[in-house]
């Protein structure tokens, strides 16, 4: 009983739960009796009820209604293949970029090196992360909703400047004590090739891609800290640096889309603003694809009893492939209060503000989101959202006053 406890936990690890789960915990070796398949799947869809305007005539917005939007779906895979080692594949059922399923990515988890028992006392301190999988940058992508994954995310929208990509890599983690230090390398992009072509017709050329310019490296530091029954505190600093890219997609990566659908479309008469597949990120805003790019995050979470504090700082820097510069500051602060049995029932309220300092005027976007919320039981949520987004300062497109408001009520599945 307690080895199927064990791997139950260790499988699941990332699963809805009530307590706030950072990086995977380490696979038990002990967990281990013979190779093991779990599947799992997410299953989300909301009813959306917003409004927005435009005030510059020269960009009329579409009418939004009030229905159903598509439901997302993810499918999952945990395989404990040998002692301490285990692979994760997760597939896009469906999502609002792409209706067709799609593999998400894939990754291998090493805790332990059964073929190397004198390893064991230094692999209890290390974890080895190698595959297709979102850079461990910054602590928020720990609780935003991933398409059909909505259970770990208090509200129904993530972040204006929503970092989050599947690039292939590798990262080496060391934990010790409440400490955390972590150092990776990754492609830095969501479509790696060894040579691509720039512009058309006669000016058309080939360009070789120079692998070891373009690799983005990444770090992070944190102290996790369970400090008494009641309180616990986590402080994270961590980094992406990438010096050359053809398109950098740190910013951009997200290839499932937004959960405001349709939001300051422009009429286009042909139809196409109300295709979900296009602008699919609609509410986001951030530097884009890039071809350099330097991130720094701060987070700290601070859990007491019922009560959880989670802030961002996130400053992104560099050029993108419009060969603009830019200079992006994110903030984001969020107060969450879980109560009832088992803490069931939960109250939130986010401020999430995004600046680019390289625009004149600068140009900003500010979103407040305020959220209810039920666990009917440990895997089936429901929520309740409204949010107010205002955009300042983007006169050439919406004029001096624009934004998008409503509600937004999102169930959502997990096992």
């Amino acid at each position: 009983m307690r080895k199927l406890i064990l791997s139950f936990v260790a499988l699941f690890s990332g699963i809805a739960g009530y307590s706030q789960q950072f990086e995977e915990p380490k696979v038990e070796r002990e967990s281990f009796t013979k190779v093991k398949v779990e599947v799992g799947g997410d299953f989300a869809i909301q009813y959306q009820a917003l409004n927005h305007e435009a005030s510059n005539p020269a960009y009329p917005l579409i009418e939004l209604g009030s229905n159903l939007n598509l439901p997302t779906a993810n499918f999952k895979l945990n395989t404990l293949l040998a002692p301490g080692i285990k692979v994760n594949l997760e597939t896009y059922l469906s999502s609002r970029h792409h209706n067709e399923a799609w593999v998400k990515g894939g990754y291998l988890l090493i805790d332990k090196l059964p073929f190397l028992p004198a390893s064991d006392n230094v692999m209890e301190y290390l974890t080895i992360k190698a595959g297709v999988m979102h850079p461990n940058i910054g602590d928020q992508h720990f609780r935003r909703s991933d398409n059909g994954n909505v259970t770990q995310n208090a509200f129904v929208g993530n972040y204006i400047l929503d970092d989050y990509t599947t690039n292939t890599g590798v990262e080496v983690m060391f934990r010790n004590k409440g400490w955390l230090l972590l150092g990776g390398v990754n492609n830095g992009t969501l479509k790696p090739a060894l040579a691509t072509t720039e512009g058309t017709g006669a000016s058309k050329k080939y360009i070789e891609r120079n692998l070891v310019d373009e690799l983005a490296f990444v770090w992070k530091a944190s102290y996790d800290k369970q400090i008494s029954d009641e309180l616990r505190i986590r402080a994270t600093l961590s980094g992406s640096h990438q010096g050359k890219s053809l398109s950098g997609s740190l910013h951009s990566g997200d290839r499932t889309g937004s959960r405001y659908y349709f939001v300051m479309n422009k009429q286009a008469g042909d139809g196409s603003e109300f295709d979900v597949t296009k602008n699919f990120t609609s509410g986001n805003w951030g530097p884009g694809s890039f071809t350099k790019d330097n991130t720094l995050v701060a987070n700290l979470f601070v859990q007491y009893d019922g009560l959880e504090l989670f802030g961002t700082f996130e400053n992104a820097t560099g050029l993108n492939t419009k060969a603009e510069d830019y200079d992006f500051a994110q903030w984001a602060m969020e107060a969450i209060y879980r109560f009832g049995k088992q803490e069931q029932w939960f109250l939130g309220a986010r401020y999430n503000t995004v600046a680019n300092s390289e625009t004149s005027p600068q140009m900003q976007v500010d979103r407040w989101q305020l959220a209810g919320g039920w666990f009917m039981t440990k895997n089936v949520v429901m929520k309740l959202e409204y949010v107010d987004q205002q955009y300042k300062n983007f006169t050439a497109t919406y004029g001096d006053k624009a934004g998008f408001n409503g509600f937004m009520l999102e169930a959502g599945i997990s096992f």
